[in-house]
């Protein structure tokens, strides 16, 4: 096990580059099942969840290789079961549930289950496959679907869900027929999916907006692309830069893809400017209280949430930050409170009151954005902060430690801890 200790205090300043996105890696590894051959995959991020879903192709049969490149050969797919002991590490893992059935006519999934911030049921991906005309059974904590061929359906989503636009887009590519998502997510990642998914020879429309369409075909072919950056990873080292009374170039990112991360780093007092080729964060001595309430895409992101409440640590005054996605998302603010932080808790709403001189202190990542948000406390707390069960760091930053030590961070991982 690793640890990440941080020695606060430092200023970051200089350029750094955004690692291909991971929400938008996992579900397009996952399409490679959609078509026959080999397809490559490039700027592929080095994460957890990502080694994750390639031992899953694997097990099902594909001939996985590379890294930041990542080659798939699907010709010889003849295993249709994603196992609980790979679902039970990686939620995304049931991305593979509408390509097998959509391609092979049958698919074997775990159950996901429970997850730290929150249940995230797969019920809207089982009720839209369903309206396709699958016979699902559910057993042993199993989903068994099975499908001579799909066929299109008009599906209204109860709640905004990404992974499940993903899946039934991916599922829908190739039934009979026309198929509509309606009340379907906006991310960013969802688009570009459906971008994927027509270099492929997919005809999908209105990716990005609450209405998709797709007209089914009888075949795809494999494709070669290169991921897009990551929007999470760029807003944090926005944050970072911010905090620090930094200036950083942040490259390779998308500026279309931060605004509700912009328009609030502004409405707090930092400098952000485009320039070519990226984002430039200049941080400020003083910041002002600023709220946010986490929404879907467009909105502010649930994953920013954490972060931005260290920062808002540094405000002078009162921040209410309401957080509308995941109902256990504040497990961090112990881990805040220990190091000095004022934070109340009151249901989905975090009052945050600054500014406050953050201490160091060991502390226990929970979650994904939770270790982030640990990390990037470390950089102002004085003294020296441990950073525990880095893991969680791992699913989702690719070598986040080394960006910012080039940065002028005084920060390493080192060996210890949970």
């Amino acid at each position: 096990m690793y640890k990440i200790v941080i020695k606060g205090g430092k200023r970051l300043a200089g350029e750094v580059w955004v690692s291909g996105a991971k929400n938008a890696a996992l579900p397009i590894l996952a399409s490679s099942l959609l078509a026959r051959g080999q397809s490559t995959y490039r700027n592929v991020p080095g994460l957890g969840d990502v080694v994750t879903m390639r031992k899953l192709l694997g097990q099902l049969g594909a001939k996985v290789r590379g890294d930041g490149t990542t080659v798939i050969d699907t010709t010889n797919v003849n295993h249709f079961e994603a196992p609980y002991e790979l679902v039970k590490t990686m939620r995304a893992s049931a991305l593979v549930l509408g390509p097998l059935l959509g391609r092979h006519g049958q698919a074997r999934v775990s159950l996901p289950g429970g997850c730290a911030i929150g249940a995230r049921p797969i019920d809207q991906h089982l009720k839209g496959l369903a309206a396709m005309g699958a016979r699902i059974e559910l057993e042993h904590g199993l989903v068994n679907a099975r499908a001579r061929r799909l066929h299109g359906a008009t599906i209204v989503f109860d709640l905004v869900t990404v992974t499940g636009t993903e899946n039934l887009m991916m599922a829908a590519v190739l039934a009979k027929g026309g198929t509509t998502l309606e009340n379907a997510a906006c991310e960013p990642e969802v688009e570009e999916l459906a971008r994927v998914l027509n270099k492929m020879g997919a005809h999908i429309r209105g990716a990005g907006t609450p209405l998709v369409t797709v007209e089914g075909v009888d075949e795809l072919h494999p494709v070669d692309h290169a991921i897009i950056p990551d929007r999470i990873e760029a807003g944090t080292l926005m944050v970072a830069a911010a905090i620090t009374r930094g200036n950083v170039l942040i490259r390779d990112c998308m500026p279309e893809h931060l605004d509700a991360v912009t328009a609030k780093l502004r409405a707090a007092g930092a400098e952000v400017t485009y320039e070519e080729g990226g984002v430039r964060v200049v941080g400020k001595n003083e910041y002002r209280p600023t709220d946010i309430a986490t929404r879907p895409h467009p909105g502010f992101p649930t994953d920013m949430q954490a972060q931005f409440m260290v920062l808002m640590s540094r405000a002078n005054g009162q921040s209410v930050l309401s957080e509308n996605i995941f109902e256990n998302r504040f497990m961090h603010v112990p881990e805040l409170l220990r190091m000095g932080a004022d934070i109340v808790i009151d249901g989905h709403l975090a009052v945050v009151r600054g500014p406050v001189k953050l201490k160091g202190a060991k502390v226990m990542a929970t979650d994904l954005r939770a270790s982030a948000c640990l990390v990037l406390a470390g950089l102002v707390a004085e003294g020296t902060t441990e950073v525990l069960r880095v893991y969680h760091l791992d699913r989702g930053y690719d070598h986040l430690e080394r960006k910012l030590r080039a940065l002028g961070a005084d920060i390493r991982r080192v060996r210890g801890g949970l």
